[in-house]
């Protein structure tokens, strides 16, 4: 059974950086994708990085591409996501998931960007 465990989170100031990070337990981590995904404020899922199994490809969209950087270390079953530059519109609860659809995610960890 996934279990996902994100933590990390807290307030950061606009241009600040966080890392978070996600601790699986239950399946093969090492042989799945990985996802971050966040919800902002009344809005709906969106999908903020990807990374394959082994870590060798990343992808993200164009809103995140060049400030997060998605890693994985399959030794410690952990996920990490490294933000920098952040704006006031990166406010979410981030969550990391098994597809871009959050799917298995769990409680997720709050982000709010705000000075």
């Amino acid at each position: 059974q996934v279990q996902l465990v994100e933590s990390g989170g807290g307030l950061v100031q606009p241009g600040g950086s966080l890392r978070l990070s996600c601790a699986a337990s239950g399946f093969a981590f090492n042989i799945y994708a990985m996802f971050w995904v966040r919800q902002a404020p009344g809005k709906g899922l969106e999908w903020v990085a990807n990374i394959s199994p082994g870590g060798g490809r990343t992808y993200y969209p164009d809103s995140v591409k060049g400030r997060f950087t998605i890693s994985r270390d399959d030794a410690k079953n952990t996920l990490y996501l490294q933000m920098s530059s952040l704006k006031p519109n990166d406010t979410a609860i981030y969550y990391c998931s098994i597809d871009g659809q959050g799917t298995g995610r769990g409680q997720g960890t709050q982000v709010p960007v705000s000075s």
